[in-house]
């Protein structure tokens, strides 16, 4: 899952996306109006947290650009207002959940996942032969077993059961699963799927398609 939060107290933005590092999220940030709508619409985000009061671009107007905008990101807004009648402003802009400030970082999460889930492609839990996959939870099994699974594990097997067995290229999974800090020429998504594919088992589960990336079988 990639997420972008846009957020113009810094020191705020980085904590979120640490923590949903943490989570096994990808993570960008974007400081002020005008640039989270540059990265939102050159990115294909999964969730995009937006504060409300936003210098340069009003959150307001971010939130009605991107509603507008030919995208799936869902869209969970902060701000430090309480008003039931704020909240409704926010919501008739085009949001999909409101959170308001202080909060805690569990319910963050908590939403960002319930939204990424509403997504068309986002089935709950999906089963492909004796893999079974619950986004809902986060966990996955095979043949019965409870897989011990990382979170940039369980990001990385989302992906390819997102694909459908489609090949996923190695700088898409960078890219999906990471963010935008990513070294491209780092061996994490290598070393990342390795681990995936002892912890799968046998049968072998992934592919790689030489020259392409990996798809699921």
């Amino acid at each position: 899952m990639r997420v972008l939060v846009v957020e113009d107290q810094s020191e705020l933005a980085d904590d979120i996306a640490d923590g949903l590092r943490d989570q096994g999220m990808g993570a960008d940030v974007a400081y002020d109006g005008a640039a989270g709508i540059e990265k939102a619409l050159m990115t294909g985000y999964d969730v995009i947290i937006l504060d409300r009061d936003l210098p340069r671009v009003h959150g307001d107007a971010v939130c009605a650009t991107l509603a507008a905008a030919p995208s799936t990101a869902r869209i969970l807004m902060l701000t430090a207002a309480t008003a039931v009648s704020e909240r409704v402003d926010g919501l008739n802009l085009g949001a999909d959940d409101y959170l308001t400030k202080p909060f805690a970082f569990a319910e963050l999460v908590a939403r960002v996942r319930a939204l990424s889930r509403r997504a068309p492609a986002a089935a709950p839990v999906t089963v492909r032969g004796d893999l079974v996959f619950d986004r809902a939870r986060r966990r996955a099994s095979r043949a019965g077993q409870a897989l011990s699974l990382t979170r940039k594990e369980l990001a990385v097997l989302e992906e390819l059961i997102v694909a459908d067995g489609a090949v996923v290229s190695a700088e898409d999974l960078l890219e999906r699963v990471w963010d935008e800090n990513a070294d491209p020429f780092t061996r994490t998504v290598t070393v990342t799927l390795a681990r995936l594919r002892r912890k799968l088992g046998e049968p072998e589960l992934i592919e790689t398609v030489v020259g392409s990336g990996y798809r699921l079988l």
